[in-house]
Parts: structure tokens; sequence; C-alpha cells
């Protein structure tokens, strides 16, 4: 039995590992990124999930430990998968709203963003 001990400690140690990569790449994101909307996807993505692995671990070690699995971190890890998503999306929609604008380099312009151009005379007859 006690290589099933150290087998789980090396899963819980793996995700934790993982976890913490995934929030480096998050933060690199951040700070790398030029405007708000490329920003947006460093810590709703992979900060998100960096932070799931480390309440998946939790619950597996207590798990491990007490023989029953935790409530309180599984419901905290459903309320984060629920949540961030949609708050990066208000955030975005935000940002669509207020017209901020975008880096002189990234391709593709949202329709939200677009200007409005009058017809030209020419095009009308």
């Amino acid at each position: 039995m006690p290589e099933l001990h150290v087998i789980w400690e090396a899963v819980i140690s793996l995700l934790l590992i993982t976890a913490g990569v995934l929030s480096l790449i998050g933060a690199l994101g951040l700070l790398r990124f030029k405007d708000f909307y490329m920003r947006l996807h460093g810590p709703t993505k992979s900060s998100t999930l960096g932070v799931g692995c480390t309440l998946i671990a939790s619950v597996a070690y207590f798990w491990l430990q007490e023989g029953t699995p935790s409530a309180q971190e599984m419901l905290i890890t459903l309320f984060l998968i629920i949540t961030a998503p949609v708050s990066a999306h208000l955030l975005a929609m935000s940002a669509l709203h207020h017209k901020l604008p975008l880096y002189e380099r990234t391709q593709g312009e949202p329709v939200e963003l677009k200007t409005k151009e009058k017809p030209q005379d020419s095009e009308r007859t």
C-alpha cells in the first residue's frame, strides 16, 4: 500500500508544478502583451488553470491524508471555473464599449471598433 501513496504524491507534485508553470506563463503574458485585449488572455486562461491545478492538488492531498474529500475546495474550484470566463467576457465587452485602442501590430479589428465610413459621392450614382 505504500506504493499507492508514493504514486498519489507524485501526481500531486506534478499538479503543483503544472500550476506554478501555468501561473508564471499567465504573469509573463500580462507583462509582455501590449494592449488590454491581449493582456486579458494571460490571466484568464493560464492563471485560472494554474489556480485550478493548485486546488485539485489540494483536494487530492487532503483526501489522501484524511480519507474524505474537502467540499469547500471542490466548491472553490467549481466557482473559479464558472466565474473566470464570465468575468473575462464582461471585461472584454466593457473594453469594446469604451473603444479601448488596439496595438498597431494587432491583426484584425473587432466590429465594435471599426469606424463607419461615409459613402463616396461616386459610389452613390
